[in-house]
């Protein structure tokens, strides 16, 4: 199973639609509020290669992007492989 890592914020509706995706693939998620641990949000732009919105979506240390690149390989079939390694 695919180690899923996504940083977030509370009221982000981009946050909330990929997480919704998630769960709808019934898919375990590691999440790093970075509204309520800003500690962590210098190492999501180091890992994110310099993005700063959320959210940030990580699958097996590979930086996949954000909610429209998460939903852009669900499109095109690729998520659920990427889930299953």
């Amino acid at each position: 199973m695919a180690v899923i890592e996504i940083y977030s914020k509370g009221y982000c509706p981009y946050c909330t639609r990929a997480k919704a995706l998630l769960a709808q693939k019934s898919v375990a998620y590691q999440e790093f509020e970075i509204d309520k641990n800003p500690e962590l949000r210098p190492e999501m732009i180091a890992r994110s290669n310099g993005s700063t919105t959320v959210p940030q979506i990580f699958i097996n240390d590979k930086h996949i992007g954000g909610c429209d690149d998460l939903f852009d390989l669900n499109d095109a079939g690729k998520l659920d492989a990427m889930l299953s390694a």
